[in-house]
């Protein structure tokens, strides 16, 4: 009954941090380019009264073995990059990645970060930045004074027309052999990790990476009807490991209520 306890105790803690990724999932289903995380578990050590193989004499020996667990951990956050839905904005700098691909953004301490947002923008220096106001690199060139239209085809070719002329640059996005593995640092922006391994950079619609399309941005890839029934599943499974906390504690109560 003790054991009962503890195992349905860390089923509910597990069950609580499900809630809490579920709720960022819909707490961010309106932000750009966030890619929905899924909670993963793992069962705990299991305690072996008679192991399987175990001989009983005479030759004999246990078909199968007796083991009791003791509940259940969360390992992982599993970053799910599937494509989300595009939207339509008419912006110059608002650009979507059709495809596999991030975007690379320079932080104030000089290393890069990855996004797939791409509502970008140009501070006073005409340079590309991210709302935030970190510089866009990968070939994105200031956008020159008296630029009267920015033309981003889908291979990422760039193209600002002046008064004075035409310039053009070559936009680069950088993938990995394992996004699952890159680090979510808030502001839409992700981090290399060793298990991410170094970015790979390439040309869209090259080497496997997407499309670029101007003028859309990429939605939340998160469902709010699937999110609101893992929120049920959730909510049920910590229900009834609470029931099996009460179930324990009223055998114990009975057992001490014994008497001769």
């Amino acid at each position: 009954m003790l054991r009962a306890l503890y195992s349905a105790a860390a089923g509910m803690e597990s069950q609580q941090m499900n809630l809490d990724v579920i709720s960022n999932n819909l707490a961010n289903v309106n932000t750009t380019g966030y890619k929905e995380s899924k909670l993963q578990f793992q069962d705990l050590l299991y305690q072996t009264t008679r192991a399987a193989g175990s001989q009983q004499g005479g030759g004999n020996e246990l078909p199968g073995s007796l083991q009791i667990g003791q509940g259940s951990i969360p390992v992982a956050t599993e970053r799910i990059f599937t494509q989300g839905d595009l939207s339509q904005t008419g912006g110059n700098l608002d650009i979507a990645i059709q495809g596999q691909g991030f975007f690379q953004v320079q932080m104030p301490d000089g290393t890069l970060a990855y996004t797939r947002d791409g509502s970008f923008k140009t501070n006073s220096q005409g340079q590309i930045v991210t709302s935030d106001g970190y510089p866009v690199q990968g070939g994105f060139q200031p956008v020159p004074t008296g630029t009267t239209n920015i033309t981003i085809s889908a291979t990422g070719a760039i193209t600002y027309t002046t008064p004075s002329g035409i310039t053009s640059s070559q936009i680069q996005l950088s993938n990995f052999n394992n996004p699952g593995g890159l680090q979510a640092i808030g502001q839409n922006l992700y981090t290399e990790t060793q298990a991410s391994g170094t970015p790979l950079l390439g040309q869209p619609t090259q080497n496997g990476l997407g499309e670029l399309q101007q003028g859309y941005l990429e939605l939340s890839n998160v469902s709010v009807v699937q999110e609101m029934v893992n929120l049920i599943l959730a909510q049920r499974a910590y229900e009834v490991n609470s029931k099996a906390v009460q179930a324990a504690d009223q055998m114990m109560q009975d057992s001490n209520n014994l008497q001769r």
